[in-house]
């Protein structure tokens, strides 16, 4: 009977930049993706990387301060290893706040506005400028697959995991749709669908995002990351333009809405009127991960040889190689130089007499 060290479940950018941090250790990593490796909630995401945010819970900064730092030499590591290009860029965002801001969210701009973006509507709002990267999701995505198989991970896609199975109180494996795997260690790494795997029922839920795709009329049309309290609007080097996103609680549905769609149309002609005429590419709605606190789940579980890696909400992209290193660092038994206490899944059944089961 084939064995593994390390089963991953889950082919999304946070379980394939796992499997790829500990196959570089060495392990013998199988991924088992109930669909196709990196077509859910790392497909559909915007891929900003903003090191700071008044959004982000002091608790998790310490993290996204890492991650966005390590992201130019993990966009590099995959190209070299898959010979995809990521599509990482470096131009920082322009952010229109809202009305009255309490405090600026970025630095003064380094030039006016009609230099910056020419192709932005004149008016009188205040603008700042915000350092940020940006890296196109689906081809980091596409790239973190491509290094995987390059260096040796084993994938079984279209393949649900159905249960973690144990033995003498020990993880052991994963029953799935289709046969059963065998590996002393297994990490969750299923995004929304992470709660769904018995024994543990973890907190997370599927929370909704939509987004809308143009065609711009050149690839330098646009340069920066433009962000204002209605809509977000993401360039990338091929010249395709994202508006997004929504966030709504709306269970596993996937479908998109027209009427969404038109209000974000809306709003990126009220900023950029040039792209009247920019032809509609496609519009798609993913599931990002989301738990009770807005915090990830990262760790071992209450099983020994069963840890955990989800939860990340709209932060997934930008958490990744962080995740990766923590996570390899744990289930290694090494010191991961970080807290995670706020982190483990534990935090969710103190006092409550252990983690629900179905």
């Amino acid at each position: 009977m084939r064995t593994w060290d390390v089963i991953v479940i889950g082919g999304g950018i946070i379980g394939l930049s796992l499997a790829l941090a500990l196959r570089k250790r060495g392990a013998k990593v199988l991924v088992v993706e109930r669909g196709e490796p990196g077509r859910e909630a790392s497909y559909a995401a915007g891929g900003m990387l903003v090191e700071a945010s008044a959004e982000t819970p002091a608790v998790l900064q310490p993290l996204v301060t890492a991650s966005a730092g390590m992201h130019p030499e993990f966009a590099r590591e995959l190209q070299v290893e898959s010979g995809i290009d990521p599509d990482m860029r470096d131009f920082g965002a322009i952010v229109f706040p809202a009305a009255d801001p309490s405090h600026a969210p970025g630095s003064a701009l380094p030039a006016p506005l009609s230099e910056l973006e020419p192709a932005l509507a004149a008016n009188n709002r205040p603008a700042f400028f915000l350092s940020e990267r940006s890296v196109d999701p689906r081809a980091l995505t596409h790239a973190a697959y491509g290094a995987c198989r390059h260096l040796g991970v084993d994938f079984s896609s279209g393949d649900e995991v159905t249960e973690v199975l144990s033995s003498n109180g020990h993880a052991s494996g994963a029953r799935t749709v289709k046969t059963s795997f065998h590996a002393e260690k297994i990490v969750n790494c299923a995004g929304a669908w992470a709660g769904q795997i018995p024994p543990s029922r973890f907190p997370t839920r599927p929370v909704k995002g939509q987004m809308l795709c143009l065609a711009a009329p050149s690839r330098s049309f646009l340069k920066h990351v433009i962000r204002t309290p209605d809509v977000y609007i993401i360039p990338r080097s091929d010249g395709r333009i994202l508006v997004g996103a929504s966030v709504e609680e709306a269970g596993f549905d996937k479908r998109t809405d027209p009427e969404v769609m038109k209000n974000f149309h809306r709003h990126a002609l009220d900023l950029i009127p040039t792209l009247h005429d920019a032809k509609i590419l496609e519009d798609w709605a993913g599931l990002r991960p989301g738990t009770p606190d807005a915090l990830p789940i990262l760790g071992a579980t209450d099983t020994p040889g069963y840890f955990v890696a989800t939860g990340h909400f709209r932060d997934g992209i930008l958490l990744a190689p962080v995740t990766a290193q923590i996570m390899a660092d744990v289930i290694s038994g090494r010191d991961c130089g970080f807290d995670l206490a706020p982190f483990l899944a534990s935090r969710f059944w103190l006092g409550g007499g252990g983690p629900p089961v179905r």
